[in-house]
């Protein structure tokens, strides 16, 4: 969708504090967007969506505290980066080769 925003002008913004049990959800990030509107038809109980702005593209959504989480992931070490590299070249390799023709 082009809106006429430059990609630092396309936020994301995630608030809520101790007493509201809601997390409000601001944001024109494409794949974010579809997951939580997937939610709200899932789980309506615990999620709705609140507003939508079709000339930026941002909607806007509410979640009940303990539906969203952040994931922290350490960085890979040196070993455990080259051993995934390698894991996804030997996978790739087997993804390339042709189909036997029967």
């Amino acid at each position: 969708m082009r809106t006429g925003l430059t990609k630092q002008e396309k936020t994301t913004d995630i608030w809520f504090d101790e007493k509201d049990p809601l997390i409000h959800i601001r944001t024109h990030n494409t794949d974010l967007k579809k997951r939580l509107a997937a939610y709200v038809g899932q789980h309506p109980g615990e999620c709705r969506q609140t507003d939508t702005d079709l000339e930026t593209g941002c909607m806007e959504f509410e979640i009940a505290k303990g539906r969203f989480s952040f994931r922290l992931t350490a960085p890979y070490s040196e070993k455990r980066r080259k051993a995934a590299s390698k894991a996804a070249k030997a996978h790739s390799n087997n993804l390339l080769r042709p189909i036997p023709k029967v």
